[in-house]
């Protein structure tokens, strides 16, 4: 998973809990689809529908403290989020995310300097460009590069069983 791509910037604070990721009165809907135009309604309402495929979320830390809802990491997949990028995450957000296929960086310092709508360049497992700045990020072990390449747990476990 080192193919380097260019993002589009989201950002959000501090303690993005599952509950504004989506709110509980959406997870009844019977699919994904149907609840992204909800994905952090209580904080921004606007944002799912302006958020395009491959755009990435920078935030604050404690990303997806809360519950441990499946359709929070599901959802922020669904709009197209090429990543997260968080100072640091809730344990089992991050474990859901990894099991939906969905890349989540840890880095102290990018939130603390990056403008809503500029623009960086990711190199999973590698660093992150931003404004000619290098961060570093440290790579992730290879279990979870290969449910990420598959796009998700059930996938990899499916390719790896010679079932897909």
């Amino acid at each position: 998973m080192s193919n380097t791509f260019t993002a589009k910037i989201w950002v959000l604070g501090d303690d993005i809990d599952t509950d504004i990721i989506l709110p509980t009165e959406y997870l009844a809907m019977k699919s994904v689809e149907e609840m992204k135009p909800y994905a952090f309604s209580p904080l921004r309402p606007e944002l799912a529908g302006l958020i395009k495929p491959g755009d990435m979320i920078v935030a604050g830390k404690n990303f997806g403290c809360g519950s441990s809802r499946e359709q929070a990491p599901e959802v922020v997949k669904a709009l197209g989020i090429s990543c997260v990028v968080a100072k640091s995450y809730a344990r089992i957000f991050f474990r859901n995310a990894i099991n939906n296929g969905l890349l989540l960086i840890e880095n102290p310092d990018l939130y603390d300097e990056v403008t809503e709508g500029d623009s960086a360049e990711v190199t999973p497992g590698k660093e992150i460009l931003y404004k000619g700045k290098k961060y570093e990020i440290a790579s992730l072990p290879d279990n979870l590069l290969e449910i990420l390449e598959a796009g998700g747990l059930v996938k990899a476990m499916r390719k790896r069983n010679g079932l897909s």
